[in-house]
């Protein structure tokens, strides 16, 4: 194959369960990738991960794409034109003046912070979501923690590995839309809400938040340093541009052309969000929606859940070990494009199975707690077509309640882009978030590696020299040509669906029973 590397982007995402790369040519397809699998775990009350299990992650990962770029080309990875990083949205992580990190990394997936969350929502008449930084602050002085006097810097997961591999304190807008709300521009964060909170903690977010930068601009360079954190092996050259620090929502709407008004899209994986990028503000403030922006600063309105297909993998590997036990295919990919197929033949409501996938807590709909749970009405019949839908159907059904909210407030979706790993098999997925959102669905072929490849593309945007915005630079030049499909649920499947969602809701107090008592 004949690349020349110092043309090519990278792009690098910390997520939830892979920390993966993609290295993608000046005709912004992809020529290399590599991944390292790795997990959160549950430490003194909160979900984290450890930063030695970060550089050890990333170095695995960049390793990885080293060899599959030689193997690709021949040639060894030296130098690229620019990089970008992405990682799980917002959570905190807070260091001293030293650079010593006071409290374990918190990811997304807390509902701790609950107190916190009401009421800076209240003060400052904004949604601020329990797993948002300026929450995990608030509810840490709530409960007097000894080391909040003591933080010089404050950030997100992104942010934390670019200040290590560049030295500069930034954050993309959609990513720092997270830790505090921005202004109408995205360039910065709200003043007024800013001198709220010192009036009200005696914080100045503005002196130990980083700085907010828009697509495009510059965000530093690769030092010396930062290059042999990343490949110890000293071959990476230093001095190579990068890209603003995104979360993994940015990333998702880059890789689906979803950055300007009227569009949106959904990623789907241990998490899922959507994202709409709105042309006119909400008429209230909602606990459900979370007021955030593109990484290029337009409003966005999202509905995130924590809960995606954890529970669904869980049962996956279950039917495996039933497969290694009587000598069938035991291939996970097969594995899970038999299910996903199989459950297109299942009833349109799943006869009777209802299923809250709630490994973590779920705020949407008002749970700080999750516990795993079937309901099976008493008279249904158990099937594996109707237990597979099922789970896909909770995947969806904690959306689908959040964004009724944007249904009856007559947000405009022109078109609506899914991304992730449950969008791959057989067109299921589509059709069941489809029947969930009243909507077609579109997907892109790089629908399964949404996130390094959307922070390769913001990554690339910085170094367009034709002036153009990012929504333009997207469907001008990367995605004029792509490929795309698009499936409708039939009414049939939507009236099931909705069956499905209000006998969700309606057997919630089931799951909280089981979450208070497991």
């Amino acid at each position: 194959m004949e690349v020349r590397q110092e043309s090519c982007f990278l792009g690098i995402e910390l997520g939830s369960t892979r920390i993966k790369a993609v290295l993608i040519d000046p005709g912004y397809v992809p020529v290399a990738s590599g991944s390292f699998l790795w997990s959160d775990s549950f430490q003194d009350g909160y979900w984290t991960y450890s930063l030695e299990d970060v550089w050890k992650g990333l170095q695995a990962c960049f390793a990885d794409l080293k060899n599959d770029f030689l193997s690709r080309t021949g040639q060894k990875l030296r130098k690229v034109r620019a990089i970008g990083v992405s990682g799980m949205m917002h959570g905190f992580l807070a260091f001293d003046s030293e650079g010593r990190q006071l409290a374990s990394f918190r990811t997304w997936k807390n509902t701790t912070a609950d107190e916190a969350s009401l009421r800076l929502s209240e003060l400052f008449d904004f949604n601020i979501p329990q797993r948002w930084s300026i929450s995990h602050l608030y509810q840490d002085m709530l409960d007097k923690k000894p080391y909040v006097g003591r933080i010089a810097q404050m950030t997100t997961l992104s942010g934390y590995v670019h200040f290590c591999l560049t030295g500069k304190k930034v954050l993309g807008s959609g990513d720092a839309s997270g830790m505090f709300p921005v202004n109408e521009s995205g360039n910065g964060y709200d003043e007024t809400m800013a001198e709220k909170f010192l009036s009200l903690a005696g914080i100045d977010i503005r002196k130990i938040f980083p700085q907010v930068l828009l697509a495009g601009e510059d965000a530093g360079t690769l030092t010396k340093e930062g290059a042999l954190l990343l490949d110890p092996s000293g071959e990476l050259e230093c001095g190579i541009p990068f890209a603003p620090p995104e979360g993994d929502a940015g990333t998702g709407m880059t890789a689906t052309n979803s950055t300007k008004p009227g569009t949106g899209n959904v990623s789907a994986g241990t998490s899922i969000f959507s994202m709409v990028v709105s042309d006119k503000p909400l008429s209230k403030a909602y606990r459900e929606i979370d007021l955030v922006t593109t990484p290029d600063g337009k409003p966005v309105a999202m509905v995130h859940c924590n809960n995606c297909t954890s529970d669904m993998n869980e049962w996956v590997r279950l039917f495996r070990q039933v497969a290694e036990l009587t000598g069938g295919d035991s291939d996970l990919d097969r594995l899970y494009g038999a299910l996903y197929e199989k459950s297109l033949s299942g009833s349109a409501d799943c006869g009777g199975l209802t299923v809250f996938n709630y490994v973590s807590g779920e705020p949407v709909t008002g749970f700080n707690e999750g516990c795993p749970v079937i309901v099976r009405q008493s008279d249904a019949e158990l099937n594996l077509a109707d237990f597979v839908r099922a789970h896909l159907y909770s995947a969806f059904a904690s959306l689908a309640y959040g964004m009724r909210i944007l249904t009856g407030e007559h947000v405009r979706i022109d078109r609506l882009m899914g991304h992730g790993g449950i969008f791959r098999h057989c067109g299921a997925g589509q059709r069941y978030l489809s029947a969930a959102v009243s909507a077609p669905v579109f997907t892109m072929k790089t629908a399964g590696e949404g996130g390094p490849y959307g922070m390769a593309l913001l990554a690339a945007f910085c170094m367009d020299e034709k002036g153009r915005s990012l929504s333009d630079f997207l469907e001008e030049d990367v995605f004029s040509a792509a490929e795309v499909s698009m499936v409708l649920a039939d009414q049939d499947e939507t009236a099931g669906f909705r069956t499905y969602l209000d006998r969700f809701l309606r057997l919630r107090p089931v799951e909280k029973a089981a979450s208070e008592l497991v």
